[in-house]
């Protein structure tokens, strides 16, 4: 806590005070290609930013094709020859999710870094176009389908290129805040107990989950591809829409702890970027250092559970 309100750098030589540029100080990218859904605004933009800054080629996956041509004109309007493409993703459609991924395999590009960044939080309890319960569907659901579609070019990019590729999954503190059952496999879509922000840090701890489970399942296969997940800190966005007046009172009680953007999009770039992460996976980060999550989160048996049940959505959808 006391890093986390001072700044005091942890053992990576970065803290909560580190913004993104600092943490990718003097790093190459231009071998790299990366995408980042969300990244036509708010942490997810300013990560874009960065990333392209290092000279990456950066492809922006947005719901909102207009906000994310918008996006890659602020990137270029500083950095005339960033590398910047944009194709259109809504997480919260498997239809889309499917679509995008054979958008960008027709792109014929390589896949270093897939950077899981898109979400919604605490909105009313509504289902997704495929009948499950929101935050879980976009926050989760359509994060693991999009992995799982991807991860065929990303592994042939690693053994082309000899680069180790990353995935990164934006998590969060709220993960500490689910329901009891941590995971409610038998009630996703139960309207009657829907909790907001417990479903919220559900999907959240569901988020590091599929990351610890994936990065077990890569390491098994002997891939050459990490997975980690981290918190990117409070962080005032559009993602907290839908609870602004929560928000700003809880921003009154605990603003000491509060970043801006910069330093929200750290933790995601230093992940992301930096070479002292080589062969670290299936870890959780919170400003820029390793951090132990909850027992839940550490949970291999759930984490298991989650990824057969995961398929089995998303079979059931794709398959009506």
């Amino acid at each position: 806590m006391l890093r986390l309100i001072t700044g005091i750098p942890g053992p990576s030589g970065f803290g909560s005070a580190s913004t993104a540029e600092q943490v990718t100080q003097g790093i190459d990218a231009s071998n790299l290609t990366a995408i980042i859904t969300g990244g036509a605004s708010g942490i997810g933009l300013e990560v874009a930013r960065v990333l392209a800054l290092r000279k990456a080629h950066v492809i922006i996956a947005a719901r909102k094709l207009d906000a994310a041509k918008e996006a890659k004109q602020l990137i270029l309007k500083d950095n005339s020859t960033a590398h910047v493409d944009i194709l259109k993703l809504d997480l919260s459609s498997l239809k889309s999710v499917k679509a995008f991924a054979d958008d960008f395999k027709a792109l014929n590009l390589p896949l270093n870094i897939l950077i899981n960044n898109a979400g919604v939080m605490f909105c009313p309890f509504q289902l997704s176009e495929d009948g499950y319960e929101m935050q879980f569907a976009t926050n989760h659901l359509g994060h693991f389908y999009l992995a799982n579609l991807l991860l065929d070019k990303m592994k042939e990019t690693a053994n082309v290129t000899g680069v180790q590729g990353r995935i990164v999954n934006l998590s969060s503190v709220a993960h500490l805040y689910t329901y009891e059952e941590g995971i409610r496999f038998d009630k996703i879509n139960d309207e009657s107990s829907y909790h907001a922000k417990m479903a919220y840090g559900q999907s959240k701890l569901a988020n590091i989950l599929h990351a610890k489970e994936l990065s077990r399942r890569l390491q098994e296969e002997g891939t050459n591809i990490t997975v980690n997940s981290v918190h990117p800190g409070l962080i005032m966005t559009n993602l907290m829409r839908h609870s602004v007046l929560f928000t700003r009172i809880m921003k009154l009680f605990t603003w000491m702890l509060w970043k801006n953007v910069h330093q929200g999009a750290a933790t995601t770039s230093y992940v992301a970027l930096h070479p002292d992460l080589k062969d670290i996976s299936g870890k959780y980060f919170l400003d820029c250092n390793e951090y132990e999550a909850s027992a839940f989160a550490r949970d291999e048996a759930l984490g298991k559970k989650l990824w057969d049940f995961s398929e089995k959505l998303v079979k059931a959808a794709i398959n009506k």
